[in-house]
């Protein structure tokens, strides 16, 4: 039997997260930052483990003091706190559980000093007592949706992005993802939201080139929910191109009209309920706050679509405001065979 990467709603060992640690990143929203890490993990740990790594004994002290019991805080280096984008990939083949570590160079070469960030998932993985194989692909977890069956949605303004796999052909790429992941296609997308396509140098988030858990997400075999804009949004054209070439693929479109966001020193920040996770028995979603009657419509939408998990919502502001959410805050490990 060949590996293949389990998708995120099977079920879990443990979710793995990373301590907000990065002082220039997040600024004066630090210590808040550290409050919505602590309460993401907080909301997990009451459906599976979970594992919090901090940069230092001072931090892992802090984290102490704001986690939950069935959270387990250990000190290993890191750079930063998004480690859906940096984490290992486990795979498995039934008997077995490996995982895969692709190459990471912060979102496009966009951040400097992330060396630490680059090895965490092998780290990550040989601590858990994973094998580990490297992939000299620049992948983002965040970037990619897989089903678990054998499909993959992949942006591919992001992916082959020429800040990050300039040294391959799209088919290499492709061949070396499958390979890795049990992958039997891949579904190329276009553009990502325009929202996640910053160019500004002044702002601190530069945007990560159209990562796909702002806007889709698998839920279950060659089934996804899709963000579905109004048709004054800047996203409708380029989302409605994606969901055209996902149905002509075979893939079966759920629509989610709900974007969330809120205003910060005179700039929209969007805040994806779509950035949603799924752990055992729930799904943790994102809200802002912002708008309360829509957020409580959207939660419930997700209700409806998943009546067999707990759908809870976590506040959150100074994450969106870095450019990330639940999702990226999060690595699932799959419970080994």
């Amino acid at each position: 039997m060949t590996f293949r990467m389990p998708a995120e709603w099977e079920r879990h060992e443990r979710t793995l997260m990373c301590w907000p640690c990065r002082e220039y990143s997040w600024g004066h929203t630090l210590e808040q930052g550290r409050r919505e890490f602590a309460a993401v993990a907080n909301t997990i740990a009451a459906f599976e483990p979970v594992t919090m790594v901090t940069k230092n004994a001072e931090q892992a002290a802090q984290a102490c003091g704001m986690l939950a019991g069935n959270v387990d805080v250990v000190v290993l280096p890191i750079d930063g706190s998004w480690l859906r984008d940096n984490g290992p990939l486990f795979v498995t083949d039934g008997h077995t559980r490996r995982a895969r570590h692709f190459r990471f160079n912060a979102w496009g070469e966009r951040h400097a000093g992330r060396d630490r960030d680059a090895r965490l998932g092998r780290t990550l993985a040989e601590e858990l007592g994973d094998a580990v194989d490297f992939v000299d692909v620049v992948l983002e977890g965040g970037a990619v949706s897989i089903d678990g069956a054998g499909t993959m949605v992949a942006p591919e303004g992001c992916i082959m992005h020429e800040s990050r796999n300039w040294y391959l052909t799209r088919d290499q790429v492709e061949d070396q993802i499958k390979s890795a992941l049990g992958l039997n296609r891949i579904i190329w997308l276009g553009q990502g939201l325009a929202e996640d396509l910053i160019r500004d140098p002044a702002r601190m988030y530069y945007g990560t080139d159209g990562h796909a858990d702002l806007f889709l997400s698998f839920i279950g075999p060659n089934r996804a929910l899709m963000l579905k804009a109004p048709d004054d949004d800047p996203n409708a054209e380029n989302l409605a191109k994606s969901r055209e070439t996902l149905q002509s693929a075979g893939v079966e479109i759920v629509d989610f009209p709900y974007m969330s966001g809120f205003m910060d020193e005179g700039n929209w920040i969007i805040a994806p309920y779509m950035n949603f996770y799924f752990c055992n028995g729930g799904v943790i979603v994102p809200v802002a706050g912002e708008e309360r009657d829509k957020d409580q419509e959207a939660l419930a939408y997700l209700g409806r679509l998943f009546p067999d998990r707990q759908v809870t919502g976590v506040n959150l502001r100074a994450g969106p405001r870095q450019g990330g959410a639940i999702h990226c805050m999060t690595m699932q490990v799959p419970v080994r065979p």
